[in-house]
Order: structure tokens, then C-alpha cells, then sequence
């Protein structure tokens, strides 16, 4: 899987590929959710993307990610909110 929006490829975790069979996300909602979403940096590296899909209940779907050489997914959420800072 390729990210256009990062222009590198896309990593998933064992750990995020569970959670994605868990909460039956998949491979076409994360490229969308990725290249699409809303992105909010942790630090120069770490950051979370978020998005609603209107077919979906358990909205916003969200993922936490390392942008290095590629985009490492650590893991997949739902029902997410935003922290305000």
C-alpha cells in the first residue's frame, strides 16, 4: 500500500491489523482514512489521522502513525475523539 499524501509506503502492524479485523475496517476505509483524514501532530513524527464515514456507526475512525521512511499504522480506532489541548 502506497501513501500519495506522505509519498512513501504504508506499514500496518500486526497490532493495527488486528484492531482492523476487530472493528472490520478495511484496506480501502485505512487508504482512504489516511490519505483523506484530518491530521494532527504528536511531534515532528508521531501523528494521528481522523475521519468520518458515512457508512459506518462507530465514527470517527482514527489511526496512530510514525512517519519515518514509510508510514508505520501502530494502531486503529472508532468511536474517537479528538483531546483538546
Amino acid at each position: 500500500m502506497y501513501s500519495h499524501r506522505f509519498k512513501v509506503d504504508i506499514h500496518i502492524t500486526r497490532h493495527a491489523s488486528e484492531r482492523m479485523a476487530t472493528r472490520n475496517i478495511t484496506e480501502s476505509e485505512l487508504l482512504e482514512l489516511i490519505e483523506q483524514g484530518s491530521l494532527k501532530y504528536k511531534d515532528p513524527t508521531r501523528f494521528w489521522i481522523a475521519r468520518h464515514f458515512k457508512n459506518r456507526q462507530d465514527n470517527l475512525l482514527s489511526i496512530a502513525a510514525v512517519l519515518e521512511d514509510k508510514v508505520v499504522v501502530k494502531t486503529v480506532m472508532h468511536h474517537f475523539e479528538w483531546e483538546d489541548k
